[in-house]
């Protein structure tokens, strides 16, 4: 039987604590539940002082404070931790990058750039249950030990959660330098990628889709590469996770021992649950200007659900990259998208604008008109009347 059919809707308390039961009862890949250390010990003083810093977290105005997608990942989450389920919490942190960690206190920080990337309910539980590994095998504290003083500890992870999303937003650098000082060993990842690959398993999902997973990220570096030479290597997320083709590679092959690609991925389930935030998210995208990745990242989409968002979101990575060609490419996606369901407004202004650009005056003006009557109050509203007012 599979158990994510028990907590169908997981904003119910009472059925999350039903499928942390059944869960225990049968939890394979998983240790008994962690004890919390003494406090005056090493590994309690840092547990003390990840539970400081999880205060911050929680007033940081990165955090998505949706109640029903939070209660849709913690509820993830807690099915694949069975028993653990209660020291996990689910932190969502807007921000663009492909990323997930699980502090050694139970502290999961999921960014929303991962959330976009994903596929389905099953990729998701991938990552999670991945994360979930490093935890219950206190892969951290592992690495953490290596510290040599109590202060050096709480400047290390001051400066590391800051950087997360803590507070200030942090640089580019600084979310580099958090990755690699979260950097686990080859045997700590290959652990992870099996004790997640074997809880997506249990739960009655593909493991497949965990290989998978994998292999879109590497289609965006590699689409990066290919457009701006930018290797990589440099990527956040893959600072800390080396090799993803050889580990897609491994997962696809340990995914053939298992059940294979049996199983429902829980693909509309996932649609469902992030449809209200694929506009935001995909505005984050386009501000991250790694213009290879991202169009790689919505011709993906697109190949799920060719709808006019995606279409429109597209068009404005060609625009704005403005490679040559590329104004007729986004010409071509706007035009794509007009045909199709949830064509946003601005499109109308956007392909306004490279018509004023290359001179089709009456084109722009058939462009700005339509947007205007679309969104009379926009903010650019004014802006987009002078142009017309002065004959563009």
């Amino acid at each position: 039987m599979q158990r994510r059919h028990f907590i169908t809707g997981c904003a119910c308390c009472g059925l999350l604590a039903r499928a942390s039961t059944l869960l225990a009862a049968s939890q394979g890949p998983l240790p008994a539940r962690l004890q919390q250390p003494e406090p005056g010990s090493d590994e309690g003083g840092l547990w003390s002082l990840l539970t400081r810093e999880e205060e911050r977290l929680k007033r940081s105005r990165f955090l998505l404070r949706d109640p029903a997608l939070n209660a849709y990942v913690s509820g993830l989450a807690c099915r694949l931790g069975g028993e653990h389920c209660p020291d996990i919490r689910v932190y969502l942190v807007r921000s663009p990058f492909f990323n997930a960690s699980m502090a050694p206190n139970g502290m999961l920080q999921v960014w929303t750039g991962l959330l976009l990337r994903m596929d389905n309910e099953a990729q998701l539980a991938a990552v999670l249950g991945h994360e979930i590994g490093h935890y219950v095998c206190r892969h951290s504290l592992e690495q953490l030990r290596d510290a040599k003083s109590r202060t050096a500890l709480g400047q290390f992870l001051g400066m590391a959660l800051g950087a997360a999303g803590v507070g200030a937003a942090g640089s580019l650098a600084q979310l580099a330098l958090l990755a690699g000082m979260f950097a686990y060993s080859r045997e700590h990842e290959r652990e992870a990628d099996r004790i997640g690959q074997e809880l997506v398993a249990d739960a009655g999902y593909p493991p497949i889709e965990a290989a998978k997973v994998w292999q879109q990220l590497v289609a965006e570096l590699k689409a990066e590469a290919e457009w701006s030479g930018d290797a990589g290597s440099r990527s956040i997320f893959f600072a800390s996770h080396p090799d993803p083709e050889e580990r897609s590679q491994a997962m696809a092959s340990r995914a053939a021992t298992m059940n294979g690609d049996t199983g429902d991925a829980a693909t509309a389930a996932y649609a469902r649950q992030i449809h209200g935030h694929r506009r935001q998210w995909f505005e984050d995208e386009l501000r991250r200007r790694k213009t290879g990745e991202t169009i790689a990242l919505f011709e993906r989409l697109l190949r799920q659900s060719d709808d006019g968002e995606t279409r429109f979101f597209l068009g404005e990575a060609y625009r704005l990259r403005a490679a040559d060609g590329d104004g007729a490419r986004a010409l071509g996606e706007y035009a794509a998208a007009e045909s199709r369901s949830a064509c946003p407004p601005e499109m109308f202004r956007s392909r306004g604008m490279l018509q004023r650009q290359a001179g089709d005056t009456a084109a722009a003006s058939a462009s700005f008109r339509h947007y205007l009557s679309l969104r009379p109050a926009a903010e650019d509203a004014e802006m987009i009347r002078s142009y017309l007012h002065e004959g563009l």
